[in-house]
């Protein structure tokens, strides 16, 4: 398990956001309540397998405590703070990922090694199910049926989110 500090240090493409958009005694108030909520989560969560973990103690939970501290001050702020950092980011990766896409053959070799780390990362031991398409030359094709951000974030009371993954996960792609 990550520890919670860890955890939300690697947030703090959303911290500078609630930094920027809340009042600075807010903004702490935020980010303590935050770190305190996501400790509780870690802990009541403590036994997921290891696939699972990956993507809720680095971004589902971290996410979710930060998110639901905002909420506490501001619903609507609290949306569009997330809505903001991770779009953001996301564009900030998917350029990233398209100039290294310009180096000749990178693009040949990703998709190459793109559906087995599909399957590992995205796969039924991390929580995920999905549908895997036959592959085409120069393209991966699946879809998720199931999704541990789904499961997750519901659970602890914030599905309206689970949106801004899915649709960061096409602004990285496109």
């Amino acid at each position: 398990m990550k520890t919670v500090e860890k955890a939300m240090k690697g947030m703090n493409f959303i911290k500078g956001e609630v930094y920027k958009e809340f009042a600075q005694s807010d903004a702490d108030e935020i980010w303590k309540n935050a770190t305190d909520k996501l400790e509780k989560i870690m802990a009541d969560h403590s036994n997921l397998p290891k696939g699972v973990a990956a993507h809720t103690d680095r971004v589902i939970f971290p996410s979710a405590a930060i998110y639901l501290s905002m909420k506490e001050k501001d619903e609507d702020k609290a949306f569009e703070v997330m809505r903001v950092a991770m779009k953001n980011r996301s564009e900030q990766a998917g350029a990233s990922l398209a100039r290294t896409a310009k180096v000749p053959g990178f693009t040949r070799f990703f998709l190459a090694m793109w559906g087995p780390v599909a399957r590992k990362s995205f796969g039924e031991a991390s929580g995920f199910k999905n549908v895997f398409y036959p592959k085409k030359k120069g393209e991966f094709c699946m879809d998720i049926t199931q999704c541990p951000y789904h499961t997750y974030l519901t659970e602890l009371g914030c599905p309206e989110i689970n949106k801004l993954f899915c649709d960061n996960d096409m602004l990285l792609c496109q």
